[in-house]
């Protein structure tokens, strides 16, 4: 039965990125590179953040954020 789940999970994932694929047409590579950007820039941004957090710790100066 688990794998039965799994497998109806992935299918649905497939029809799923199979329709965003038809709907977005030639489009498609722009919206990738859009949604892979911007997942980027959020997630350097937390870095720099945790970096920057974690050193004023060392320190021993409190944040102002």
């Amino acid at each position: 039965m688990k794998t039965f789940l799994k497998m109806a999970g992935l299918a649905g994932t497939l029809a799923l990125a199979l329709l965003l694929a038809v709907v977005a047409g030639d489009y498609g590579p722009w919206y990738f590179a859009w949604l892979v950007g911007t997942t980027m820039i959020i997630l350097i941004a937390a870095a720099g953040a945790v970096l920057m957090e974690s050193q004023l710790a060392q320190r021993g100066e409190r944040s102002e954020f």
